[in-house]
This record gives structure tokens, C-alpha cells and sequence, in this order.
């Protein structure tokens, strides 16, 4: 493997691509570090260190996801988030609207399109979170109201109130369309989709304050035996993750001309994860709703309709938030491979090019084939997703401290950096293969 990449940075283009996607994640660090204009970044830092970390109830994924950026609302505070809700969004409008369907079979055109449709959704997603987060920190709930003496965007200081909040919201809006860019310019020029990496870069930047954090609050014992938990659950996602059903395709000969087509052997490959990280992502904002609807309530006076959503609900420790959230993610894994996998559509193009599955006729019996296969696969992904994304429950209730809840050890941190980094190593090793040098993983 270390020959690998030394054979990679030999290669000229290549080197060029991995010093260049270095640098755009170098840009995207600094982004996330820049205080907005209008921010007292020493009443930020002095808040951060009155909190020491504690759990910031609905903030928490959406922190992790922006490296901390979020909390300090610097350039980059929403990070790559809105472009993802977007792109999650036109995903699911394909379903329902016949002219994103018919844009999405046009090829690269139509691909082209939605994309464009999707950058539009994101700048209008960023003006609406930007305009919430700026809110949430003038009321003081951004960290609730437990920073009060410390205001995040102080009065006072000669420029008009209005002036001021509409500088953040243009500010962070357009930070989200330079990390959108950044994470094109990653997919055009560098290695690996670009969006990934950049979440990918966010969560890994965590891992050096939160493991010494554990340290720190729990001592060296415990810290060693988070760390052989988590090889052991990074093992475990990289087999799973690698892990697929072949369905062995045979096409028939045909004659084209003059010439002979087909005769081949392929195979469909469905991966025993076939929904990725989504049905987490799902299941996750789902539980933050309840959690976000208690804001807008007298947290002073609590009856006891929100005292036991409080205590039941919002508490990630309790068994019944466990028990929800595992079931939410297996009723949207199902859910979301239903939506981006349909069998019959296979079957068709299959038979249009003279496809089969050996032993199966075209058409609708391959159609059944296909969905009972993966109807049986999905189940032991959907029981994977869900216990790996309660890991960090477990966690923190072991280390007795809700702190960890979002903790870049496990669950939903985990699931993401390991499929990053096996499609950029798999990327790259094609690349490698191409020019006759041994890949990675030989």
C-alpha cells in the first residue's frame, strides 16, 4: 500500500490532483475557521469554553457535519449540509415529478439540468438556515441560553441592527455556494466526489479534540478502550460496506452489420448497503423535530406533556429514543432503496440489450427476481445501519456524559468517513491500475 502511494504521487497528473484536492480542503479548513463579519469570536471562544463541549440538543449533527464551523458561525458555518438536504430533495422530487424523471433518463444533458436545479435550492436552503442560525444566536438559544453573558452578535457597536444581521446572512449563504464550488472543483480536477471529501475533511478535523477530550474527562483507560472499539467497528463497516450480492447477467449474440455483439458475461452488483448513510440522515432530522419543537416553549415552566417528550423523547440515552431511532432507519432504508432501485426498469433495459438472468426469463419474472433478492438483502443492511448509528448512544451512556452523542467514533461520523475513504482509494487505484502500476489493494 505505501508503494502505491508513492507510485501515485510519482505520477505526474495524478500528483497534480492530489496536491490540488489538498489544497481546496486547506481553503475549505480556513473557510470554517473565519469568523463572520458582525461575530465576537472572544465571546464565541468564551462561550465554547463555558459549555466544555456539553450537548447543544438539535445543533449537535449539524455541528459535527460543518468541523465545529457551525457553533463559531464563521464563513463556512453550514458547511456542505444545505447542498446535501438539496440534493436529497430533488432525489425524492424525481419520484413524484414526471419532468425531473424525464430529465434524469436524458443522459448528461438532463443530469446537467438537475444539478443546476440543485445549486438554486441550495442557495435558497442557505438563506433560510443562514436566517435561522443568525436569529437563534441573537435570542441566545443557538446555545440555550446558556451563553447570555456572552453575545455572540453584540449591539451597540454604530452600525444598524438590520444592517448587521443581513451582512451574516449574505455572508453565510455565500459560503455555502464557495463550499458547493469548492466540491465541484474537487470532483472536476481532483480525486474523489468532492462533496464527500469535504464532509469527509469536517468530521476527520473533530477527531483530535473529541479523542482528547475522552482522555481528559475519563482517563487513559477508558480512552485505549474506545479506541479498540472503534477498530473494531471501522472493521466491521469496511466489510459490510464491501459487501454485495452478484446476480450473474448473460447477454445473448447479436448481429449488428457486419458485426457480432454480445455473447458476454457481467453480473448486477447489489450491495448489501445499498442505501448508504440516507436512512440516518432521515431518521436523525425526524428525532430532531421533537427536540426543536421545545424551543418555541416556556423552558422555565415545563408542563408535563414537554417534560416527558423532554425526558423520553429528546434524551438519546433513554431506551425509548434507542428503540425509535433504530426502527426509523430500517422503515427508511427500505423506503429510500425502493425509490432509487426499481426492478422493473432493470428488466426492461435488460431485455432491450438482450440480457438475462440465467435460469430466469425476461421481462417481469426478472423484475421479481430482482426484488426478491433485494428485499432480502436490504433487511441485514437496514439492522446494520441500525446498530452501528446507535453506537454512540451506548457510548455515551457508558461514559456517562451526553457530550458524546455526536462523537466522530461511531454511528452515522463512522458510516460516512469509511465509505469516503474507500471510494477515493478505489478511484484512485483505478487510476493507478490505467497506467500499469500496482493498486492499493493488492
Amino acid at each position: 500500500m505505501l508503494s502505491a502511494f508513492l507510485s501515485a504521487f510519482r505520477t505526474p497528473d495524478l500528483r497534480k490532483k492530489l496536491l490540488f484536492t489538498v489544497g481546496i480542503i486547506a481553503v475549505y479548513r480556513l473557510g470554517a475557521t473565519l469568523p463572520s463579519p458582525g461575530v465576537s469570536y472572544g465571546n464565541v471562544q468564551k462561550c465554547l469554553d463555558t459549555l466544555q463541549g456539553s450537548s447543544t440538543g438539535v445543533l449537535n449533527l449539524l455541528d459535527l457535519f460543518s468541523g465545529g464551523a457551525l457553533l463559531q458561525l464563521s464563513v463556512f458555518a453550514l458547511g456542505i449540509m444545505p447542498y446535501i438536504t438539496a440534493s436529497i430533495i430533488l432525489q425524492l422530487l424525481t419520484v413524484v415529478i414526471p419532468r425531473l424523471e424525464q430529465l434524469r433518463k436524458e443522459g448528461q444533458a438532463g443530469q446537467a439540468k438537475i444539478t443546476q436545479y440543485t445549486r438554486y435550492l441550495t442557495l435558497g436552503l442557505g438563506i433560510l438556515q443562514s436566517s435561522a442560525f443568525v436569529a437563534l444566536a441573537r435570542s441566545g438559544q443557538l446555545f440555550q441560553n446558556r451563553c447570555d453573558q456572552f453575545p455572540i452578535v453584540p449591539e451597540g457597536t454604530g452600525i444598524p441592527n438590520w444592517l448587521t444581521l443581513s451582512m451574516l446572512v449574505m455572508t453565510m449563504t455565500a459560503g455555502t455556494g464557495m463550499v458547493m464550488w469548492l466540491g465541484e472543483l474537487i470532483t472536476d480536477r481532483g480525486v474523489g466526489n468532492g462533496m464527500s471529501v469535504l464532509i469527509f475533511t469536517s468530521i476527520a478535523a473533530r477527531l483530535p479534540s473529541e479523542g482528547w477530550k475522552i482522555k481528559t474527562q475519563q482517563g487513559w483507560g477508558k480512552f485505549f478502550l474506545v479506541l479498540a472499539l472503534v477498530l473494531v467497528v471501522i472493521t466491521a463497516v469496511t466489510f459490510i460496506e464491501q459487501a454485495q450480492r452478484r446476480i450473474p447477467v448473460q447477454y445473448a449474440k447479436r448481429m449488428i452489420g457486419r458485426r457480432m455483439y454480445g455473447g458476454t458475461s457481467t453480473y448486477i452488483p447489489l450491495k448489501v448497503n445499498q442505501a448508504g448513510v440516507i436512512p440516518v440522515i432521515f431518521a436523525s432530522s425526524l428525532l430532531y423535530l421533537p427536540q426543536l419543537a421545545l424551543q418555541f416553549f416556556d423552558q422555565n415552566n415545563p408542563g408535563k406533556t414537554q417534560a416527558w417528550i423532554q425526558n423520553n423523547v429528546v434524551d438519546p440515552s433513554k431506551p425509548l429514543y434507542i428503540v425509535t431511532y433504530f426502527l426509523l432507519i430500517i422503515f427508511f432504508t427500505y423506503f429510500y432503496v425502493s425509490i432509487t432501485f426499481n426492478p422493473t426498469e432493470v428488466a426492461d433495459n435488460m431485455k432491450k440489450y438482450g440480457g438475462f438472468v440465467p435460469g430466469i426469463r425476461p421481462g417481469k419474472p426478472t423484475a421479481d427476481y430482482l426484488d426478491f433478492i433485494l428485499s432480502r438483502i436490504t433487511l441485514p443492511g437496514a439492522l446494520y445501519l441500525g446498530i452501528v448509528a446507535v453506537l454512540p448512544n451506548f457510548f455515551f451512556i457508558w461514559l456517562n456524559s451526553q457530550q458524546f452523542q455526536n462523537f466522530p467514533f461511531g454511528g452515522t461520523a463512522v458510516l460516512i468517513m469509511v465509505g469516503v475513504g474507500l471510494e477515493t482509494v478505489k478511484q484512485i487505484e483505478s487510476q493507478l491500475m490505467q497506467r500499469n502500476y500496482e493498486g492499493f489493494l493488492r
